[in-house]
């Protein structure tokens, strides 16, 4: 394994680019996307299908045996002229133009003024993961995360340093099996992104950094194994870690908090510290993961544990978020786990009085956000209601058993069947198990029971009378739309509820689209080799921009209209 050192390469010659006057895709280079519509129909039904291939033949898929060709470096950036460096750590990223690029403009700044202080930009970016929605492929990333950043950050800062950016792969970057990741990521020794520079060969690395601090990402995804080449690379660059070092450990998801759920959940995270970092008796002082959308740190007496998911994508309420994790959880059935210890939540952002209200926020952002989904509700229903108008209809023959005609039942199992997956029952060793299965059935019976509700009502009106297919046309121009908007008021109603149970959570905040409350880390290694970390929150993002032409070749192509204000989420926080 080499050791390669952090170096600034001299720019090769090259045309410059003229600056966008505007926002026209053939000037950007890229078309802005607006936020995934994660409960359109084809999508649900897509990143789904993907979803169960990744799990089914992910070992088919899984390119990491085959990093093994790739080079094996570990990167030094230890060596600073005055023994400091700022890191930038940012996760859940690649989703709407708007949101994504405030974060990339404010990452992009050569400092940031934050409650007074002035914080500089970070000499390294890593992105977390999920670097694309919904899901990964070549033009995907150039027009969800490639081109802000290219915008935000042009061209490398003159007469400093060239920032370095190296990013772990999320559950999102996984579904092509990390094709179009390692292409853009991985593939050159010259890449770079905009004014940043791409090193990492792999899709996980390991950095030195000054003051004997250490950085591991690990690239474990689906609750697969850490792959053979993966462990030997650790291994090797563990080799290099003293007794009096400390690291900071990145993962692709915040598995301390789901193992509250699932404790099996951290059992490859406890693996790779027990095996790989626990031998040399360096301190990990801080696990540090995207992947849930907000901001939420848990501190104990050796380590925090971070979560940092506020890059771009949907903002995911804290209110349900335990106030006490053990680690590992007692519950799981590995004999030889690392000893359990206790973790309380000290911050979360958006706080939990600021989650519940935003989740009320799903009755109008739901239909106004979703409108596939919408129509989709609309035409299950109304299809339901035909089928209930016409067996209610054909008792006049006598005939009882013309009530349970084929089309009604098959419409009944379709909405039962249907709330029932979207409560996403886990396996019946979860003891959480029943409440999802209770909160669909009863969702799918409240949306049966909408259904009689408008047949009556159908029922009740001449249109069923009037010459065919007139009937067909009024349920679909009249009928249709009425009952999809009361149909996804019953499903805002069911989200809301069921959260409070801790089913669909993600969906209730999903379905919202909510572009505010984002957040990432700045982080500071000072001479004396104390990390202190700065959680930077925005709460509102720019929805306006306005092109800068005249602009420095290093500046930002486009500026926000109304300012973008980050703050504090809470006080540094500094580990020793």
């Amino acid at each position: 394994m080499s050791f390669v050192a952090r170096q600034d390469p001299v720019e090769s010659e090259r045309t410059m680019p003229e600056r966008p006057t505007s926002m026209d895709p053939q000037e950007l280079g890229f078309t802005p996307k607006g936020p995934v519509g994660w409960l359109a129909p084809l999508l649900l039904l897509s990143t789904g299908l993907r979803a169960l291939l990744a799990i089914l033949f992910g070992a088919y898929l899984d390119k990491r045996e085959l990093q093994n060709a790739l080079d094996s470096d570990v990167f030094d950036h230890s060596a600073t002229a005055d023994g400091e460096l700022w890191l930038d750590y940012i996760a859940d990223l690649g989703d709407g133009f708007d949101a994504t690029y405030s974060m990339a403009y404010l990452l992009a700044q050569p400092d940031l003024e934050v409650d007074g202080e002035r914080l500089p930009r970070g000499r390294l970016l890593m992105m977390g993961g999920d670097q694309v929605y919904p899901l990964a492929s070549g033009d995907g990333y150039e027009n969800r995360m490639k081109g802000p950043y290219r915008a935000a950050l042009p061209e490398a800062p003159a007469g400093e340093p060239r920032p370095t950016l190296f990013a772990l792969p999320g559950n999102h970057d996984w579904y092509d099996g990390l094709t179009a990741f390692l292409r853009l990521f991985a593939r050159r020794k010259d890449g770079h992104i905009g004014g940043w520079r791409t090193e990492q060969r792999r899709s996980y690395f390991a950095v030195k950094l000054p003051a004997n601090w250490w950085l591991f990402a690990v690239d474990e995804q689906f609750g697969a194994y850490i792959d053979d080449p993966q462990l030997m690379y650790f291994e090797r660059a563990a080799a290099q870690v003293g007794p009096d070092d400390r690291v900071i450990l990145m993962t692709p998801s915040p598995t301390w908090v789901k193992a509250a759920d699932s404790p099996e959940k951290y059992d490859a995270v406890d693996y790779f510290i027990r095996t790989i970092l626990a031998p040399t008796r360096a301190h990990v002082r801080v696990l540090v993961s995207g992947d849930l959308h907000h901001y939420a740190r848990y501190t104990g007496e050796d380590r925090e544990l971070i979560t940092c998911g506020g890059g771009g994508a949907y903002t995911l309420g804290t209110q349900n978020l335990p106030d006490e994790l053990t680690v590992p959880p007692k519950e799981t059935l590995t004999r030889s786990k690392s000893r359990s210890r206790t973790y309380g939540l000290k911050e979360s952002f958006p706080d939990a009085p600021t989650s519940r209200r935003w989740g009320w926020g799903v009755f109008h952002r739901l239909p106004r956000r979703n409108a596939g989904f919408a129509t989709m509700l609309g035409i299950i229903q109304t299809l339901t209601m035909l089928a209930m108008a016409g067996a209610a209809a054909s008792r006049q023959d006598g005939s009882i058993l013309k009530l349970f005609t084929i089309p009604l039942v098959l419409m009944l199992l379709v909405i039962l069947l249907a709330t029932v997956l979207f409560a996403q029952p886990p396996g019946a060793s979860s003891p959480k198990h029943a409440r999802h299965w209770i909160l669909g059935l009863l969702h799918g019976f409240a949306q049966i029971a909408l259904a009689a509700g408008g047949t009556l009502a159908w029922l009740r009106l001449d249109f069923r009378d009037w010459a065919w297919p007139l009937p067909l046309v009024v349920a679909a121009v009249v009928y249709g739309p009425v009952i999809a908007i009361l149909s996804t008021q019953l499903t805002a109603a069911y989200l809301l509820i069921a959260a409070r149970f801790g089913v669909n959570v993600n969906e209730l905040f999903a379905g919202q689209g909510i572009e505010d409350g984002k957040s990432f880390l700045r982080m500071h290694i000072g001479a004396d080799g104390t990390l202190t970390i700065h959680p930077i929150g925005v709460r509102k993002v720019c929805h306006d921009w306005q092109p800068d032409p005249d602009g420095d070749p290093e500046s930002p192509w486009l500026r926000p209209e109304t300012p973008l204000i980050p703050h504090r989420i809470e006080p540094p926080v500094r580990v020793v």
